[in-house]
């Protein structure tokens, strides 16, 4: 029985390594600056309302099949390998503009796979499915809701809408650019695709709930409608349309984004440690972004860094463009590689050596174009 604990404990560690090492430093933060009510006030509930809210609204569109609809709506037009592999591309780059990051690779990697292998293309799944991967991980750059980090630095810096949209776009179109090219490098040639099942038909009363739902959440993401108000409202619209779209929810990312609340909360409250990392981030933000996004992944960087610099925009050119590079330094990258190892005669060590070569080339050019913008 001990055995069996010890294996579970092991494989949650595994699972959520970001989630222990958050906990980890902020119970070690708590020996030197010990618990008490001011503990709730490192929490940005505003943040972690959005999330949440986000999380669950994403879910009830997943569950009435929108996405794959969408992906078999725009199928119908193709005709050659190369508008396919644009197809899958595009759909993970501009979906995870309002799905996030991970949620458009949980949809359509597998999508991709059961397309190119009913197109005879699955030679080419790999290269695909690491760009659908870059595809995403960018994509979602451009808005504050695209992912964790952008929503949390857009919230934590009180970014105005139409500033951090044009901060982002300079990287947005290169990444664009950049994919295209990419996709253009790969081998084409006339296919005819004919998926195995009918697109999934929409339920059209609740794809409206979720909708209206979708934009009380936007609403509050661009300071509207208060938090408070939104988690009630989609609260109670979920617990009237599908309360089973709770257990859906990540709580564990929740959970991490509290515990390295915590842990700067604790920080900056030893005037020693906060002046002295103050000092080592200042001016070296997209740069310590893009580093330390390697080794723990963009989001727990982008919260760690933020703490210590009153600079944004590197920041978020560094915690962005720093989600390529390693396979851990954006979660969803890892979404992707689980996807695919469950593929038939899946080649886990050629997956990795392809996502590392065109990461590595995407990051370089992304992090030259991230100096230059910033310089003008």
């Amino acid at each position: 029985m001990k055995h069996g604990l010890a294996a579970r404990l092991a494989g949650f560690v595994k699972k959520e390594t970001v989630l222990c090492a958050a906990a980890l430093l902020s119970v070690i933060s708590a020996f030197f600056v010990p618990p008490s009510a001011q503990y709730l006030e490192y929490m940005d509930w505003r943040v972690l309302a959005l999330l949440f809210g986000l999380m669950l609204v994403v879910a009830g569109f997943q569950s009435i099949g929108l996405f794959r609809y969408l992906g078999f709506l725009l199928l119908g037009r193709i005709r050659t390998t190369r508008q396919l592999f644009l197809l899958l591309v595009g759909l993970c780059f501009f979906s995870s503009m309002l799905i996030t990051n991970d949620v458009a690779l949980i949809t359509f990697v597998p999508f991709a796979v059961m397309l190119l292998e009913l197109a005879d293309q699955s030679k080419r799944l790999i290269p695909v499915v690491v760009l659908q991967t870059i595809a995403a991980n960018l994509g979602s750059m451009l808005t504050p809701i695209g992912n964790p980090q952008n929503l949390y630095l857009y919230n934590a810096f009180s970014i105005p809408m139409g500033a951090f949209l044009l901060r982002m776009l300079p990287l947005t179109l290169t990444a664009l650019v950049l994919l295209t090219v990419s996709v253009y490098l790969l081998p084409q040639s006339p296919i005819t695709v004919s998926p195995p099942e009918q697109a999934p038909v929409l339920p059209k009363g609740r794809l409206c709930f979720y909708g209206v739902l979708f934009l009380v959440a936007l609403g509050c993401v661009i300071r509207i409608i208060p938090w408070p108000v939104m988690l009630a409202v989609l609260c109670a619209g979920m617990l009237i349309a599908d309360r089973s779209l709770f257990r859906r929810v990540d709580y564990f990312l929740l959970l991490t984004f509290v515990c390295f609340f915590l842990f700067i909360g604790n920080i900056q409250r030893i005037p020693a440690v906060s002046e002295l990392l103050e000092a080592l981030i200042r001016g070296r933000e997209l740069i310590l972004g893009v580093l330390l996004s390697q080794l723990i992944s963009n989001v727990p960087a982008a919260i760690l860094l933020s703490g210590f610099t009153d600079q944004a925009t590197p920041l978020l050119y560094g915690v962005n463009i720093g989600g390529l590079g390693t396979l851990i330094a954006s979660l969803a990258s890892v979404i992707s590689f689980r996807a695919y190892a469950e593929s038939p005669d899946a080649k886990k060590g050629a997956y990795l050596k392809t996502f590392t070569l065109y990461s590595l080339g995407f990051l370089a050019a992304l992090f030259l174009m991230a100096v230059l913008a910033l310089k003008l």
